[in-house]
């Protein structure tokens, strides 16, 4: 009688850190620009909370907007980079765009490292 050796089921890959995205001002300008927005804001933090890319019609249901609004909510998350839109068919599918976010935070964050001025 022949044995089976047991194997271990291989662990699903760990994601590796998003490599960080060299902003241009031009850029950091365009995408604090697209945060300001509320409901943008809104529209990022469902994509970003959402465990795989956020389907258009998911988010028209979470938010108290009409299509056209949603649309260019997304197009102006696309413009300014935060964001990939997937297209299948007549479907999209919204997910954060890598390391942008991670490169905007550390912009942040070295503002508040410079010298300050003496008044």
């Amino acid at each position: 009688m022949k044995t089976i050796a047991r194997t271990k089921a291989a662990k699903p890959a760990a994601k590796p850190a998003p490599r960080p995205v060299r902003l241009t001002g031009a850029r950091r300008t365009a995408i604090l620009k697209a945060l300001a927005d509320p409901m943008r804001f809104e529209l990022l933090e469902r994509i970003a909370k959402a465990a795989c890319p956020l389907g258009c019609a998911e988010a028209r249901i979470a938010l108290p907007i009409c299509a056209a609004t949603l649309s260019h909510h997304i197009g102006e998350l696309e413009a300014a980079g935060l964001i990939e839109v997937r297209r299948e068919g007549k479907f999209h599918f919204l997910a954060l765009r890598p390391g942008v976010l991670q490169s905007l935070i550390s912009v942040l964050a070295g503002l508040d490292k410079s010298p300050r001025a003496k008044m």
